[in-house]
């Protein structure tokens, strides 16, 4: 595509859903890891093939300025969110945390506007915020009226990514996106590897068909592929615009919730989940600042 909106628009498209099917993903790894095994080793995987495409290409260690960013990177979406997200799943179905996460949009919008200056204008923050009260709103009903441990683990895991996807898009405006994601898998390599061996040594292993197939996508899909088009897709259009094209992701996340793992909705998950997609539009045809499509 010539057209760098509609370009940026498409590859963080296709990173939503490739992040819509993580949870589900998750949830068939569980069947075989725990939850520390599970985390460690995606992680793995994912560093060997980013360490594949890197070293094929040969690709040069980024520049010493990069790494401070790369760290809350990896942090972010390699260590943070994974972990957060895959203990939530033990006590939450992946339904409840897919409506949950409907609050990343704003999260990483506001971030980001924190770090990059940005100022996008009251119309798309009026959207923004209009989609997480709806999300806010599905949570205390599902929980009646309080928070459980599994929300606190969730709400943990969105202030940890929005911090990583700011500053994945803000590095993906001078290194490729894949770089970006390969280069934190990298940095994050000792300690998922040492994750992977004790988590292995302490947390029981039942292999099954469900049980690899999760981890294979979690490593594969969500953590390299979506992350690696997400970086690209942000890089083109800012993040603001770009954070709430996962006002999507819950609906998407139920839909697979439903097909994959057999889980009945609340009469309330649909209806919470396409009330944000309106949000959507609204982000998206409200004309950001200039230089909001570089942040």
């Amino acid at each position: 595509m010539k057209n760098p909106l509609l370009r940026g628009t498409a590859l963080a498209s296709l990173g939503v859903v490739a992040f819509s099917l993580t949870f589900p993903a998750t949830a068939w790894g569980l069947e075989s890891f725990g939850p520390w095994s599970l985390v460690a080793l995606r992680s793995v995987l994912a560093a060997a093939i980013a360490g594949i495409f890197l070293l094929a290409r040969r690709v040069r260690p980024p520049a010493r300025e990069h790494w401070a960013g790369l760290a809350v990177v990896a942090g972010g979406v390699v260590v943070g969110f994974p972990l957060l997200t895959t203990l939530a799943l033990r006590t939450s179905t992946t339904s409840h945390a897919a409506v949950v996460v409907g609050l990343l949009p704003l999260t990483t919008a506001a971030l980001s506007a924190l770090r990059t200056g940005t100022r996008p204008p009251r119309a798309f923050w009026a959207a923004a915020v209009a989609g997480a009260v709806v999300v806010l709103g599905f949570t205390l009903a599902q929980s009646g009226g309080s928070l459980s441990a599994g929300d606190g683990y969730l709400f943990a895991a969105l202030l940890v990514c929005a911090a990583g996807y700011t500053e994945g898009g803000r590095l993906a405006r001078t290194l490729p996106g894949w770089q970006v994601i390969g280069w934190a898998l990298v940095l994050c390599l000792p300690l998922s590897a040492a994750g992977s061996a004790l988590g292995l040594a302490y947390e029981p292993v039942h292999l099954t068909g469900h049980g690899l197939a999760g981890l294979l996508w979690a490593a594969a899909g969500s953590t390299f592929l979506g992350l690696y088009v997400w970086y690209r897709g942000m890089a083109e259009i800012g993040a603001p615009r770009a954070s709430q094209l996962q006002l999507a992701q819950p609906l998407l996340t139920l839909v697979w919730s439903v097909a994959l793992l057999g889980e009945r909705l609340a009469p309330a998950a649909p209806a919470a989940a396409c009330a944000v997609l309106v949000c959507i539009a609204v982000t998206q045809r409200v004309k950001q600042p200039r230089n909001d499509l570089n942040c």
